[in-house]
């Protein structure tokens, strides 16, 4: 196993440092650099944005969650993918028509004042924080899983490779690594599946009916309330799914890698369809696992259940299938994290730089300059807190970060949008609110804090009951956008008539 595990990892690792290699030779602007010149077509955007959200957290996480919580972790699968309808109806086509290269440039083109572009670009950086940590622990116990390579060197590893795709390929490959990798993880799943499934005799019916006393859980594992006891909990972890989406930078910044509204529309239709078919695969993958692994074996492995398919592909393939598998996860992880990173680099270098600092004037040479040194710092950053986080499950670690993107960031968005008096004050008491409200009530969280020792970050009593804060911090993000707007003696529904002009037509200027 041991052979083929690194040849097979050798073989994907040349394959996206070719990619890097040949998107280096085009990529000198800062157009090029951020959004890859906007020269995707549809399919290829939708394939990348698909490559971004397939991520860690949904190859591993949910069939971890499944396997081991069985119903209570489909709702992750559901979650997300009917958060991709919010994207597609509200956000998708305005974010590319009034948008250049960032989230912030969007909010921008209605309030030109410093501190929105600065919160908007702060927002960014935290949701990036979260959502890399969860790549990182998931690449570190992947790795140690498949050729035993200590989790802290596996992690470092992962960061290096990363950062190597950003700094020298920058968007262009970051979008085609997400494209192969895409491509490759949809593969290695319905191999799995079908594997699965036969197993079952193709019978969803029989599957059901073994899947009932194949776990401790009993039949209580095909019903909603084994993790989830509160449905106010419930609730608010699928509010977080939901709506976080409509609010993740580097899922925004994709909307500027293609030509026009349209394309944008186009490509995430091509994204739903994809990520639509992965998720309802994830059944097979989580009640797979719980039958043929079994959870004592998946939890023995790790605490949180994220090597549940990599276990699961080598119990039905054998090393050859578990060496794919894993190494597909492995792309996945490299090419999700290296798309966090320059969204994140993106936020430093052209919004808090180039915009504010530099007041709009940065050159081309120096924006690019500057977006790789982000870059790094961003990378060692996440490096040096994922290598505490072990034992964490990387789907609750995203489902954090969709909590700040949804209270933080689409309050914002959608008042930007669609709200005539919305204005400068609204919009960052909105941001900022949103995001306090959310990591406060998260460090305070049964996710956090556990009376019992080693099982979370702080021992101790929680204080919040909820694992995850988005039913109160994103009423609070809308709500602060709300009183803001209304106490502030703002007004400027002229530049409002302006943005909806723009967002609905695509038309950079107005005659």
């Amino acid at each position: 196993m041991g052979i083929v595990s690194v040849l097979i990892f050798v073989a994907v690792i040349a394959a996206t440092l070719v990619v890097t290699y040949w998107a280096a030779k085009r990529t000198s602007t800062a157009s090029e650099f951020y959004t890859a010149g906007g020269s995707l077509s549809g399919w290829q955007n939708g394939m990348a944005i698909a490559g971004d959200y397939l991520s860690a957290a949904s190859f591993l996480g949910i069939a971890g969650a499944i396997s081991l919580v069985g119903y209570d972790g489909f709702y992750y699968s559901i979650g997300w993918l009917v958060a991709y309808l919010v994207v597609l109806f509200l956000v998708a086509e305005p974010m590319r028509n009034l948008g250049k290269y960032t989230m912030a440039d969007m909010i921008a083109s209605r309030f030109s004042a410093p501190r929105v572009r600065g919160a908007a670009a702060f927002n960014t950086i935290t949701i990036v924080i979260f959502y890399m940590l969860a790549q990182l622990v998931g690449a570190g116990a992947l790795i140690k899983l498949l050729l035993g390579i200590d989790y802290h060197i596996a992690v470092i590893i992962v960061g290096i490779m990363m950062t190597i795709y950003v700094l020298f390929g920058g968007m262009t490959a970051t979008s085609w690594v997400q494209i192969i990798k895409a491509g490759l993880l949809m593969a290695g799943t319905i191999i799995i599946s079908f594997l699965v499934f036969l197993k079952f005799d193709f019978s969803l019916v029989q599957m059901f009916n073994e899947m009932a006393t194949a776990t401790p859980h009993g039949e209580a594992y095909l019903h909603s309330g084994v993790k989830y006891k509160n449905p106010l909990d419930l609730i608010s972890v699928l509010i977080a799914l939901i709506l976080g989406t409509a609010g993740l930078p580097h899922i925004l910044m994709r909307f500027f890698t293609v030509k026009d509204a349209k394309t944008a529309r186009s490509s995430v239709i091509y994204a739903t369809w994809i990520i639509g078919i992965f998720y309802v695969l994830t059944v097979f993958l989580g009640f797979g696992a719980a039958k043929f692994v079994g959870s004592d074996a998946i939890i023995a492995e790790n605490a949180a259940g994220n090597m549940a398919a990599p276990m699961l592909a080598g119990v039905l393939g054998g090393p050859v299938l578990e060496s794919f598998v894993s190494a597909v996860a492995f792309a996945t992880i490299l090419a999700v994290v290296a798309g966090l990173v320059l969204s994140g680099a993106s936020a430093i270098a052209h919004d808090l730089y180039g915009q504010i600092y530099k007041k709009g004037k940065a050159t081309e040479k120096e924006q690019v300059k500057a977006a790789r040194a982000a870059s790094l710092g961003i990378a060692v950053f996440s490096i040096i807190i994922a290598l505490g986080a072990e034992k964490m499950n990387v789907a609750f670690l995203v489902s954090l970060a969709f909590c700040i993107a949804a209270a933080a960031n689409l309050p914002t968005i959608l008042f930007t949008i669609y709200w005539k008096k919305f204005n400068t004050t609204g919009a960052v008491t909105s941001m900022v609110v949103g995001l306090l409200s959310s990591l406060i009530l998260v460090a305070i969280s049964p996710s956090v804090m556990s009376p019992t020792e080693g099982a979370t970050l702080i021992t101790g009593n929680p204080i919040f009951p909820f694992t995850n804060p988005a039913i109160i911090s994103v009423p609070l993000g809308f709500l602060a956008a709300i009183i803001g707007t209304l106490v502030s003696a703002e007004r400027d529904e002229k530049k409002f008539a302006e943005v909806e002009f723009k967002a609905q037509t695509g038309y950079r200027e107005i005659g």
